[in-house]
């Protein structure tokens, strides 16, 4: 069990028999009256966003969540297969427990997958990943004055702005947590 008053973002409780990730919070203190926990919680299986209101002091259930580093391997239909690096065993993992990171996945890179009771609920991917362009506009002679950018289309599917001079085959590094360009890798 876990205080209220002691949340962060992205901790995942065990509330009302489901997973919830807390995506922000607020403690309040009014004038008259108690203190008060305020939550946005985000269900981790299918993704329904509420509002919770906690007393100050109340005492949840945080989830045992166990992490395990996998290697993607590759793609197959709606489920992308990843290895336990320590067992070698290969499982499925469907695409909808990945999200919009799905983009950023290249072969053989290595994720934390998040199990709660042995039953796959997300993956953490590196902050930084290293990219290839696939397609992006040319530069055209005059742009560059103001240090504009253009949209460049990367190889997991990923669309990043960046700078004029980038061109197609350019290897990127991109941070995967606000798809930002960072630079040439």
């Amino acid at each position: 069990m876990i205080s209220v008053n002691d949340l962060k973002t992205g901790l995942t409780l065990d509330i009302d028999n489901g997973l919830w990730s807390v995506v922000e919070f607020l403690h309040v203190k009014p004038g008259k009256g108690a203190a008060f926990v305020r939550t946005k919680l985000k269900n981790v299986e299918t993704g329904q966003v509420v509002e919770k209101t906690f007393r100050a002091g109340e005492k949840v259930a945080k989830a045992m969540l166990d992490r395990r580093e996998m290697q993607y391997l590759y793609k197959e239909g709606n489920d992308l297969i990843m290895m336990d690096l320590e067992s070698y065993e290969q499982m499925p993992v469907p695409t909808d427990r990945v999200g919009d990171g799905v983009k950023y996945l290249k072969e053989n890179m290595n994720v934390q997958i998040l199990l709660h009771d042995s039953k796959i609920i997300g993956i953490d991917l590196p902050n930084f990943v290293e990219l290839e362009v696939i397609d992006t506009p040319p530069a055209e002679k005059g742009n560059t004055a103001q240090g504009g950018t253009k949209p460049a289309t990367l190889e997991g599917g990923a669309v990043v702005n960046v700078p004029f001079h980038i061109q197609n085959g350019d290897l990127l590094k991109i941070d995967t947590r606000t798809n930002e360009y960072l630079g040439k890798a």
